[in-house]
């Protein structure tokens, strides 16, 4: 969490934009995230130089001799007509060729371009983008995560984040762990992989070490266990694709800020005929841990799907797809979260039922979430479910959870309510037993595999929770009919009295 003070700051930057013309929430973000991205890179610069001089070895440079002119630390002093020309035509130019600590970030920054058409505008953007603490390690990230947040409030494109709690305790099912490769084929925000970077800070941290944050309270986690793993962690360990511009440059931001000095996001359409060709050592075996939230009710033409995933299920529609890609792109042994629409989840279309006898014939199913449908209000009262999954083997039992609360109101205001499952869904899923959860009125129980293909694979929980209907008991119909007739006497008798009254 970042301080009321900081929340302002960010507050009164996204007002600046706002008055000064630029309205789109996406477009707000992405150019902060370029003017943010100047001021690092330059930082990262400077401190390659300090080592440079320290150490005597050269180093990368990023800004060349006639570029010195494009480093943050020299246009942020520039006047408000001399600042923009250098910013438009130098500066968002030269990012197209950059690298930061070995992330070649020309992928992502080929399209970009400075919407900032008013020269004072981008001075006071400038002005305060270098007054927030972007080299603080901690702070930056939920500073990033802040703004983000503007994209669900502002109520455009609120589709494209998934709520950070349900993200969190998605990472949380699945452990993530330091030596293995995560991955997110249709990332958006990266908030996914941010959160499973976040989750290895908790979970590999010195309890000695751990601190706490005397302005929010919250904890401050060093990650020292992790230092073995480091290399990997920086280079080898998240990797995401899209296939929306903004967001690819949005996500590898958010990312980097989060401490991720080289984020691996492509710009692809993993559905798409080329991503195995394209990327043939991601597009299949390639991840341990795969968490996603992908597209639900698109459909693509059967001519611009890879072959490979037809084969599998023949089917038009992106969240069937989706899965079956994801099975793809795990390791043997490799386990995924990913949200679908219910409908994955009982539909009795061939490719549905398809999909599902994969799952728990091929693999091993090992749990079905049920999400309450205003997971994702106000933008969409969709009813959702998480299924989690290892690739190869077979099913046994298959755990199911009812989430009727998530800790907030599942109105369009999604205020903070006491009310929530979350914690024990987690507790449940850990301790998890099927010779012990056979209770179907509970909230958590297992379903045996057979049963389920008796059910033509059906997974939606309703097939399964019993329902216990407490018999209500009442007064016999003589006695209550006789309390009717005694109180219309008694009406009766006062209608007498005030006939007589007004005479």
């Amino acid at each position: 969490m970042i301080t009321g003070e900081l929340k302002s700051k960010i507050d009164k930057l996204w007002l600046e934009f706002h008055t000064g013309g630029i309205t789109n929430p996406l477009t707000v973000i992405e150019q902060i995230s370029f003017i943010m991205f100047a001021r690092l890179l330059d930082a990262t610069e400077s401190r390659h130089e300090k080592r440079a001089a320290r150490t005597g070895k050269d180093f990368r440079h990023n800004f060349q001799v006639d570029e010195q002119h494009l480093r943050w630390s020299k246009f942020k002093h520039m006047g408000a007509q001399e600042m923009l020309p250098v910013v438009r035509d130098g500066v968002f130019p030269h990012f197209k060729n950059v690298a930061v600590d070995g992330a070649e970030f020309g992928e992502y920054m080929k399209e970009a371009q400075l919407m900032i058409a008013k020269p004072s505008l981008l001075v006071k953007a400038v002005e305060m983008i270098d007054a927030l603490p972007l080299t603080s390690g901690d702070t930056k990230g939920d500073l990033y995560e802040y703004l983000l947040g503007k994209l669900t409030t502002a109520g455009i494109n609120g589709q494209f984040r998934t709520p950070r709690h349900i993200i969190r305790t998605m990472v949380e099912l699945t452990n993530p762990q330091p030596t293995e490769v995560v991955g997110d084929p249709a990332c958006g925000t990266a908030g996914f992989l941010v959160e499973a970077m976040q989750y290895l800070m908790r979970t590999h941290s010195t309890e000695a070490l751990i601190t706490t944050d005397p302005e929010t309270g919250d904890k401050i986690y060093p990650g020292d266990l992790l230092e073995p793993h480091r290399e990997h962690i920086q280079r080898g360990m998240f990797r995401g694709f899209d296939f929306d511009a903004t967001m690819l440059r949005i996500a590898a931001m958010n990312l980097l800020l989060h401490g991720v000095d080289a984020p691996d996001i492509h710009y692809q359409d993993t559905l798409s005929n080329n991503f195995p060709e394209k990327y043939p050592k991601l597009s299949a075996d390639a991840f341990d841990v795969i968490l996603a939230n992908p597209p639900f009710k698109g459909s693509l033409d059967y001519e611009d799907v890879h072959p490979s995933l037809l084969g599998q299920v023949k089917t038009k529609k992106t969240e069937l797809l989706f899965v079956v890609l994801i099975l793809k792109m795990l390791k043997l042994g490799g386990r995924s979260a990913t949200i679908v629409p219910d409908g994955v989840l009982f539909g009795s279309s061939k490719a549905h039922v398809a999909l599902r006898k994969m799952l728990v014939e091929e693999n091993q199913l090992e749990g079905v979430i049920s999400l309450p449908s205003g997971v994702f209000k106000p933008y969409a009262g969709v009813s959702t479910g998480v299924l989690i999954f290892t690739r190869g083997g077979a099913t046994d039992n298959v755990f199911f959870y009812d989430v009727q609360a998530d800790g907030l109101s599942l109105d369009d205001k999604r205020q903070e309510v006491e009310a929530n499952d979350l914690p024990d869904l987690l507790a449940q899923w850990k301790d998890r037993d099927p010779k012990k959860l056979t209770d179907r009125t509970a909230k958590a129980f297992f379903v045996p595999a057979e049963e389920i293909r008796t059910n033509k694979y059906d997974l939606s929980i309703n097939r399964y929770k019993e329902t216990v209907y407490e018999e209500e008991e009442y007064d016999p119909p003589g006695e209550i009919l006789d309390r009717m007739m005694e109180l219309e006497k008694e009406i009766m008798a006062d209608l007498e009295e005030l006939r007589g009254m007004v005479g």
